[in-house]
């Protein structure tokens, strides 16, 4: 029981690690500059262009090389009267739109995309996603084998 509750801890403490890291960088990704982030405009959905004409927008902002990587995913934010293209080129470039009338108020890398797919363990794939769940296993399991060795001796008595 001793060298299993070791060993689990051992690369559970490996993956907290990592996953705390991570996470505290992600709490303060503005702050530390990981994305690129605008000025909100005027707010609501009401007058709002269509998506397709957004995301023209946003391709036409973006370049040829990184539109042709495609769209990964938007953000629409009505209380801030924009939207964030997200694109799937290698150092993914957001594009920040206005919804109504579709001018372009940022363009830039999100540094934080990384980070966020290290923290899920996605980075590795996505069969490596219920890492988290394999560490939530291995922490009960720690917390069960270690009740057990600190109260088994102690009942012995």
């Amino acid at each position: 029981m001793f060298h299993t509750h070791l060993w689990i801890g051992v690369l559970a403490t490996a993956l907290i690690v990592v996953v705390s890291l991570t996470g505290i960088m992600l709490n303060h990704k503005d702050v530390l500059g990981f994305m690129p982030d605008a000025e909100a405009v005027e707010p609501g959905l009401d007058g709002a262009l269509p998506l397709a004409d957004l995301v023209r927008a946003a391709e036409g902002a973006a370049g040829n090389t990184v539109a042709a990587a495609g769209v990964d995913r938007m953000d629409v934010r009505p209380d801030n009267g924009y939207v964030k293209v997200r694109f799937g080129d290698r150092v993914v470039t957001e594009v920040t739109v206005a919804l109504r009338s579709g001018e372009v108020l940022q363009v830039g890398e999100r540094n934080d995309v990384f980070i966020e797919k290290l923290h899920s363990g996605e980075i590795f794939g996505d069969g490596w996603i219920l890492l988290s769940d394999a560490l939530a296993i291995g922490l009960l399991l720690l917390l069960v084998s270690g009740t057990w060795m600190w109260l088994y001796p102690k009942a012995r008595m």
